[in-house]
């Protein structure tokens, strides 16, 4: 008799030692779900990682640098300009960096290097003019005829003129097209900061 009441409690505890593991291993599947779920929502929803690929940023942003861009405020807020923004292309399927110069149903162009909004010249102080007078031949930014832009469009140009497809090459992005906006370089770390001019 001693001995099935021992066989027994052995079997109970067996039992009960595989419905513990089995109840740990759903608790972690469980976590690793919600934890999955959390980065989704916060990398889709609230910001965006961003790597810098190319220099048509340069020297504002460079090649290889890595951040964060603002999602949620690009949703709920207003895209203004020289904001820098993150740009879906959809027949690419890639996210390219650019910086926001016409806005809705403004008429753009650039004679001379110089930009002209609604025919009202207009400067762009994030531009590096040590960088901007390498180009002294006027190549840095070519003419541009006046573009009459969309009540969702919005041109964008990169701050590395002679290196960049743009809006010169795509034609204006629409308000669904950028998907985040400003830029906050996490890495490398001795670039770490917000970037917006």
């Amino acid at each position: 008799m001693k001995k099935n009441e021992k066989e027994t409690e052995e079997a109970e505890k067996k039992t009960e030692e595989k419905t513990s593991i089995g109840k740990e291993l759903l608790l972690f599947l469980r976590d690793i779900v919600i934890a999955m779920a959390v980065v989704f929502v916060v990398f889709h929803c609230i910001i965006r990682p961003v790597e810098v690929i190319g220099s048509s940023m340069y020297p504002t942003l460079q090649d290889k640098e890595y951040g964060i861009s603002d999602v949620i405020g690009t949703k709920l807020g207003s895209i203004d300009r020289f904001d820098i923004v993150i740009v879906h292309l959809e027949e690419k399927n890639e996210y390219i960096v650019k910086r926001v110069i016409g806005l809705p149903g403004e008429t753009v162009s650039y004679k001379d290097g110089q930009l002209y909004i609604n025919g009202k010249a207009m400067d762009e102080p994030f531009l590096n003019q040590d960088y901007v007078n390498t180009y002294e031949d006027g190549t840095f930014m070519s003419d541009v005829d006046p573009i009459t832009l969309g009540d969702d469009e919005y041109f964008c140009l990169g701050d590395n003129r002679p290196h960049s497809s743009d809006s010169r090459y795509y034609g204006p992005f629409k308000k669904d097209d950028i998907i985040a906006k400003g830029v906050v370089v996490i890495y490398p770390f001795n670039k770490a900061g917000v970037r917006s001019w």
